[in-house]
């Protein structure tokens, strides 16, 4: 989650600082199985509160935002653990099964939405 502050226009840099939260790094929900709920955002909650860096909480400057490529805000800090311990990866059928949940339930969700739009003739 990316957080800039709200400013009237201007011709100077408004956004002094840039707030991230992290929650995808070493956090596994599928949409079905291990569903997100309100509980998992306790922390996210009291750190924006709070504005204290904390491990999946932090504060970038302009400038560090600005020196990376293009200005890209895919950031990352915090290291995965699954990509350090590379033995203890989920089986590939497990790894699978899991983008199969993920991808039918995506799906669901886009025929409810599908199903709500207005039928036009064309």
């Amino acid at each position: 989650m990316l957080f800039f502050d709200k400013k009237p226009a201007s011709r100077e840099i408004q956004t002094k600082e840039l707030w991230v939260y992290d929650y995808r790094t070493n956090v596994h929900k599928t949409l079905k199985t291990k569903r997100l709920v309100r509980s998992d955002l306790d922390d996210f909650v009291a750190s924006y509160h709070a504005r204290v860096e904390t491990e999946r909480f932090r504060r970038f400057t302009y400038e560090e935002i600005a020196t990376r490529d293009k200005l890209n805000l895919d950031i990352f800090w915090m290291k995965d653990d699954s990509l350090e311990d590379l033995d203890s990866l989920p089986n590939p059928d497990v790894i699978a099964a899991e983008i199969v949940e993920n991808l039918e339930a995506a799906l669901e969700h886009f025929r409810g939405v599908h199903e709500e739009l207005p039928d036009e003739a064309t």
